[in-house]
């Protein structure tokens, strides 16, 4: 006996939206105010960051001042040779990199740490007061750090130093002269300084990991530790990738006016780098075109730096800057 039996009801599949592209001038005019705001960022680097790399030219020149760029001679890589072969330059760069290397083993891991810790603190009131305490450094000019750094390390007169002396003995020992305490202080200057205020971006990140992981986490019986291992460190991995890229792109970048105050005739043999270096070759001697010459090739080792730790990143499994 037949039955009938009704065909399946077909459900029509909507057609797709075709978005039509929007001219730029209805564009400009939809997001006048957002362009607006983009427009003194915009500004800033055009003046200050791109105009400026005309200069750039001499250091393929014997830049004279009085004769400007095109009536200055042509010497082309005359500089850069002066400066891979001449004397100063494997000091230079061993400085340089030693104190990257302080800064990357102690600077860059600090503020991931201290945000992880303060993420830990469950009571908010003293968790907004210990942010606001490591924040404050950060808002002191370096001129006041090396002050500060005399008045608790001088040999003369500095507190931590009478203290040491006082629970040690022997003799006083000059923290802020000598050669072999010079790249410590300048270590732990950056970690009082820079710590506090580079938690603000892991702090965010901390912030937008999703409550209902640490709870499954918690139902399937993993503890603290467990949470953060398997929790926490991958959900801010992303943005200590990308902190890292762009730290690699200033490795070679030390501070200038940090450096500058630290530095005296006792311990120039480990506190010259390449900041300090353009200011004297350049300002002091009016080597114009030499010092142009040092800071074109920090620039570029900067950005092969960057490519490069981008470029590891991607091999590794991880997100790149770009």
């Amino acid at each position: 006996m037949a039955t009938d039996l009704a065909p399946p009801e077909v459900k029509a599949v909507p057609a797709p939206v075709r978005r039509t592209r929007m001219s730029p001038r209805t564009a400009l005019l939809r997001y006048r105010w957002l362009y607006l705001m983009v427009l003194p960022g915009l500004a800033y680097f055009l003046v200050f960051k791109y105009l400026p790399m005309r200069g750039l030219t001499i250091a393929f020149q014997d830049f004279v001042p009085f004769l400007g760029y095109e009536g200055s001679q042509w010497v082309g890589l005359k500089h850069f040779e002066e400066l891979f072969t001449g004397p100063d330059f494997g000091r230079l760069l061993g400085n340089t990199l030693i104190l990257a290397a302080l800064t990357i083993v102690f600077a860059f891991p600090a503020p991931i740490v201290v945000a992880l810790l303060l993420n830990e603190l469950r009571l908010g009131v003293l968790k907004r007061a210990v942010q606001s305490l490591i924040y404050i450094p950060h808002f002191l000019s370096w001129t006041i750090v090396a002050s500060l750094t005399y008045l608790l390390f001088s040999v003369d007169y500095g507190v931590i130093a009478g203290l040491v002396h006082g629970v040690v003995g022997g003799t006083r020992v000059d923290y802020v002269a000598q050669a072999e305490w010079f790249r410590p202080v300048i270590v732990l200057q950056t970690l009082w300084k820079s710590t506090g205020w580079g938690t603000i971006i892991y702090l965010a990140a901390l912030a937008g990991v999703n409550a209902d992981l640490y709870e499954a986490a918690r139902i399937d019986g993993a503890g603290r530790w467990r949470q953060f291992w398997h929790v926490t460190l991958p959900a801010i991995r992303p943005t200590i990738v990308v902190m890292a890229i762009l730290t690699s792109g200033h490795l070679l970048d030390n501070s200038f006016e940090q450096i500058w105050l630290m530095t005296n005739s006792l311990n120039r043999s480990v506190a010259d780098v390449f900041d300090t270096y353009v200011y004297y070759v350049g300002i002091t001697q009016g080597g114009y075109s030499y010092a142009t010459a040092v800071g074109l090739f920090k620039g570029v080792a900067g950005v092969l730096l960057i490519f490069g730790c981008n470029w590891l990143a991607k091999r590794l499994g991880q997100r790149g800057l770009f």
